[in-house]
């Protein structure tokens, strides 16, 4: 592949999102707009809603089974629910709101099925191509495997965002050299992450990347909590006498260097709160305190990182790298407790990991299954890419990516499938 850089390529209508350079609104392969009126973050934003990746996440798990009950969210709702957050604090902060909606929206296309269980289960098995990290797999999906746009060679580019959409979809912009777990590009996917980084500083994320993943963080903290209470799974009273083990999980996976007492002060403080709830019922009023619970939740954790942002950059829209998010540290920590409730009372439970021993066996069969059976079984979008891997560990790859493209319900009838070709 290679990139159309030219100045005369460029994007020059930079008024209509004045923040942004010419070289933010850049795009790996020119595409002049096809209408008048829209911005570049518009055009990028219409591409990811339009996008197959994004319908498969409403079929995909967020924590609970999402059909075990209609309540329960999807990674499909999250995602719209984190857009909703991302694009209203980015916009309070000055950065474009359509560029929060993309980034926000876009930024768990890459998991695969059964949520972090599948994704676990991928890794553990990808070693010899790469490894397997849903950011990376997102940064992916936009730039090679949605179809969409296809260079002078006919190579696909993805979604052929602009280079600052690309940039705060990035969680993580390192490749796996830097971090074996938590990593935002495959080795082979570097020609285009090359050219999204030009001009940032080394492993930085821009602000618009640091909204999205506090939005991120704030979402599911707060919506895990309310589908866990809806769904009868835990109870707001047993906090404090599990206090211990809400701490050693929080410690283990959310705050690495939050201490006891600051743990205990975060659960007074939002135990303190006038809309914190002493029960659920299941009543219509019972419901209605619990939303106000969600929705003041958000606001606060919301509201305090937009203040302290502003009070340490400035009333300057804050974009790209001129800042970046300000979040307390009493806020943090609240949001990595209530990231802990879930990961206490729902992920490690034990009904849980009977369904995520069962779940990692799936995708293991069906990478296994569809390895010995490709290409009859391949999906024909990946055919191209089957066809000219040159090795094992690149057709490990294309497997992998048909795999993570799956919804839960789908690799459970593809797995279903392939079992019965064998018999």
């Amino acid at each position: 592949m290679s990139a159309t850089t030219s100045t005369s390529n460029r994007v020059t209508n930079v008024s209509e999102t004045s923040s942004y350079s010419a070289s933010d609104l850049d795009r790996f392969v020119f595409e002049p707009a096809k209408r008048a009126g829209r911005t570049e973050f518009m055009r990028d934003r219409a591409r990811v809603i339009h996008s197959a990746s994004l319908r498969r996440l409403g079929a995909k798990t967020q924590v609970a089974v999402p059909w075990e009950n209609d309540f329960q969210r999807t990674r499909l709702t999250h995602s719209l629910e984190v857009a909703q957050i991302g694009r209203e604090l980015g916009d309070s902060l000055g950065a474009d709101p359509d560029l929060l909606d993309t980034s926000c929206l876009a930024h768990d296309l890459g998991h695969p099925p059964f949520g972090h269980n599948g994704e676990d289960a991928l890794a553990s098995i990808a070693g010899d191509c790469g490894g397997f990290e849903g950011n990376a797999q997102s940064f992916r999906l936009l730039t090679r495997l949605e179809a969409k746009t296809v260079d002078a060679n006919t190579t696909s580019v993805g979604l052929n965002l602009t280079r600052a959409s690309l940039d705060a979809v990035t969680k993580y912009p390192w490749a796996s050299t830097k971090n074996p777990r938590k990593f935002g590009v495959y080795s082979d996917d570097l020609e285009i992450f090359t050219w999204m980084r030009q001009g940032a500083p080394d492993n930085r994320r821009c602000i618009e990347a640091q909204i999205m993943d506090w939005s991120d963080d704030v979402s599911y903290s707060v919506h895990d909590l309310e589908d866990g209470l809806v769904a009868h799974q835990l109870d707001v009273n047993n906090f404090s006498n599990d206090l211990p083990q809400l701490y050693s999980v929080m410690k283990a996976g959310y705050v690495f260097d939050a201490t006891e007492e600051e743990t205990s002060a975060a659960l007074i403080r939002l135990q303190s709160l006038s809309c914190w709830p002493s029960f659920y019922d299941g009543t219509h009023r019972a419901l209605a305190r619990i939303k106000d619970l969600t929705s003041q939740l958000i606001g606060r954790f919301v509201l305090s990182a937009e203040i302290e942002t502003r009070r340490v950059h400035g009333n300057q829209p804050l974009v790209r790298y001129n800042a970046n998010l300000e979040v307390l540290r009493e806020q943090r920590i609240e949001v990595g407790l209530l990231k802990a409730v879930a990961g206490h009372y729902l992920i490690n439970a034990p009904i849980s990991q009977e369904r995520y021993a069962k779940q990692r066996v799936i995708i293991i069969d069906l990478v296994e299954m569809l390895m010995a059976s490709a290409p009859v079984n391949i999906d024909p979008i990946l055919l191209d890419e089957w066809q000219v891997a040159a090795s094992d560990a690149q057709r490990l790859r294309v497997v992998i990516d048909h795999v993570a493209s799956l919804t839960d319900p789908g690799a459970y009838a593809l797995h279903e499938r392939l079992r019965a070709q064998i018999e």
